[in-house]
């Protein structure tokens, strides 16, 4: 070691590991073909702190995990949805969490429905997630989480859900990427799909918002090509997917709720070009989902996670049957 650090050509290694520290990293999570592993390694990491938003939580692997963490000094805290029918669902997960010395509150009644699926360890990282906590769904439905260190995300993240554990009034800052409903996630949406000037691959198990529809018709009429896989049991959406297909979109349906099931939410915009990108949340193509609940998602442009979402969705469009 004295040979190395007296050597005139060589790196020393302090500076090479703060470069390492600074790096903002993505990772992308695809189910049902990657399961839960990373998510369950990620919350088995924390040193200090679990932070976690879910809509539904039924998954006795993370509860047990949360425990253990508590019973190991980690401050634990959860929100958990209270609207309609999530208050009995989560209800098992509420009573276990604050048995087992978690902290653990109902969602603010303020917003429709807490939709948001989020966990952040230590205040350093957070799974941004499409999919709910609920094994039920995990080897038949399409599903992305995003793991993500990025420094000023991660702190917005915590901000809100500080505010969102007490009840308290909040915009939510953004950071660099962030797409928060009911705040900002309209217009960022707008913004990505106006964007386009060459294509976008969409998957969404709930399209039904004017202003999103008018947006990708109007990107075909410009030229952009638009391929849309969509969740469409009973034909619910049938009137806004022929609306979409009359513009020229193409369009590729599911409808099995035994077989795969489009949960994700995700745009992906001019992939394969310098100006390509993506859009991962919890936020589907519906007013209240984008007004009225709470909801988050990010836009980003990492190319290993625009190509996994790339792969995932165009198999999924191969799939399905053309609408």
């Amino acid at each position: 070691m004295p040979t190395e650090k007296s050597h005139p050509s060589a790196h020393p290694a302090q500076p090479v590991h703060k470069a390492h520290a600074s790096t903002t990293t993505y990772t992308l999570v695809t189910e049902p073909d990657q399961g839960l592993t990373a998510i369950y390694n990620l919350i088995a990491t924390a040193k200090k702190s679990i932070d976690m938003t879910m809509y539904e939580l039924t998954d006795v692997t993370v509860m047990d995990a949360f425990a253990k963490a508590a019973a190991a000094g980690v401050k634990v805290r959860v929100i958990l949805d209270q609207s309609g029918e999530e208050t009995k669902t989560n209800t098992p997960a509420y009573n276990f969490l604050q048995k087992n010395k978690c902290g653990v509150h109902w969602s603010n009644p303020a917003y429709a429905v807490t939709h948001q699926k989020t966990i952040t360890v230590d205040s350093a990282t957070s799974a941004i997630m499409t999919l709910n906590l609920t094994p039920t769904d995990y080897k038949t439905t399409r599903d992305f989480a995003v793991i993500t260190n990025n420094a000023a995300d991660v702190a917005a993240i915590e901000t809100t859900f500080n505010a969102d554990f007490t009840n308290a009034k909040i915009t939510p800052p953004t950071g660099e990427n962030l797409v928060w409903s009911p705040t900002n996630a309209t217009s960022a949406l707008l913004g990505l799909i106006n964007g386009a000037t060459k294509s976008l691959l969409l998957s969404q198990e709930e399209f039904g918002d004017k202003q999103m529809i008018a947006a990708v018709v109007a990107a075909l009429k410009r030229g952009v090509q638009a391929t849309l896989v969509q969740e469409n049991v009973n034909n619910q959406y049938n009137a806004e997917l022929t609306t979409m297909k009359t513009a020229g979109a193409k369009i590729a349906t599911y409808s099995s709720k035994t077989g795969r099931y489009i949960h994700a939410k995700t745009v992906l915009a001019d992939y394969g070009t310098a100006n390509a990108k993506l859009f991962v949340g919890s936020e589907n193509f519906t007013t209240p989902s984008l007004s009225d609940n709470r909801e988050l998602g990010l836009i980003f442009s990492d190319q290993a996670c625009m190509a996994g979402v790339s792969a995932a969705i165009t198999a999924d469009f191969k799939a399905g049957t053309p609408f």
